[in-house]
């Protein structure tokens, strides 16, 4: 444990920032899953929307720092081009 008081709310600061980037993430994760989810049922127009509904979060964590900017476009590209191969 940390004695030295700055190292203390380091330690603090860590903690908050840590759940709060933890929270984010499951936030990212579901809006995904609910655009795979409707790939998977063969629900075009569904994927679409929960898509439409997934890129701004998806670009809103990549700009906060909770993923790497490329792993939001990977995601973002991935998706879109499942959608379109739905036919």
């Amino acid at each position: 444990m940390a004695n030295i008081a700055s190292a203390k709310k380091r330690a603090r600061q860590s903690e908050v920032n840590r759940q709060r980037n933890a929270g984010a993430r499951s936030m990212l994760r579901t809006c995904i899953r609910k655009v795979v989810v409707a790939i998977e049922k063969g629900d075009k127009e569904g994927a679409r929307t929960a898509l439409v509904a997934a890129v701004p979060v998806i670009d809103r964590m990549a700009g906060k720092g909770i993923i790497h900017r490329n792993k939001a476009a990977r995601h973002k590209s991935r998706l879109s081009a499942r959608i379109q191969a739905l036919g």
